[in-house]
């Protein structure tokens, strides 16, 4: 019913895996798309005319990767091969469940950058930061079990929680939080010999730190002697 459904590119992949793409006659070239199982690539103004089949052959080779990888990775794949004519502007990614959820659970992922010279850089910045947080969740879960729990398991629970902030901060070396909450971590499990250069790298770059780590005591979430608060406030 469009009456411009030549200048149009449009595809869509039903719940059902049945895939749709259609790409107008007069839509500015090179404009293609390629359907597979499961999915379909499409790209148009490109620069050179193998775009949708480096898409497709990242897309399909990375099938062991999280689909949101493997959606990366075929962005990626998709501008090395030449991408768009005119360059780069914005770049996004939204993924949701796939069945009805309450409304707090209807999004999985929603990474967008509207305007940058690099932007499937600062997209693929923006996952791994979302990942690294993910770790961190998951470390402080950990963590609260840890101490909700009888202490049966606490040796597993502690290992597990640093597990994941070792994770999270192989994926954000420089965020200063994750570093922050990894050294509480370590001190409130006796290991305070590897907290406190921790604790002093972080002061060092920023002092706030030193004090949320004083009002941490007032919420009980120290359990290490105030011996121990004091040498960490004099780094």
């Amino acid at each position: 019913a469009d009456s411009s459904r030549e200048m149009r590119q449009v595809a869509i992949v039903d719940i059902k895996g049945n895939v749709a793409s259609f790409t107008g006659s007069k839509c500015i070239q090179v404009a293609k798309h390629i359907k597979g199982k499961n999915f379909s690539v499409q790209s148009n103004m490109m620069l050179g005319d193998s775009v949708c089949e480096f898409m497709k052959k990242a897309f399909l080779s990375s099938a062991q990767l999280p689909f949101v990888e493997r959606i990366l990775l075929a962005l990626e794949a998709g501008q090395a091969a030449g991408g768009d004519i005119r360059g780069m502007q914005a770049a996004a990614i939204l993924v949701v469940p796939g069945r009805f959820t309450p409304p707090w659970e209807k999004t999985i992922l929603d990474l967008r950058v509207d305007d940058s010279p690099q932007p499937l850089e600062e997209l693929r910045r923006l996952y791994n930061m979302q990942l690294a947080y993910d770790h961190m969740n998951s470390g402080d879960l950990a963590y609260e079990k840890m101490n909700n729990l009888n202490l049966a398991n606490e040796k597993k629970d502690i290992t597990e929680a640093m597990n994941e902030y070792n994770a999270a901060m192989r994926l954000f070396p420089e965020n200063l939080e994750m570093q922050f909450w990894t050294a509480v971590t370590l001190a409130n499990n006796k290991q305070i010999n590897k907290a406190l250069p921790m604790f002093k790298k972080i002061f060092v770059r920023n002092k706030n730190w030193k004090e949320l780590f004083r009002r941490l005591e007032p919420a009980g979430m120290l359990t290490i002697s105030k011996e121990d608060i004091q040498t960490i406030l004099s780094l």
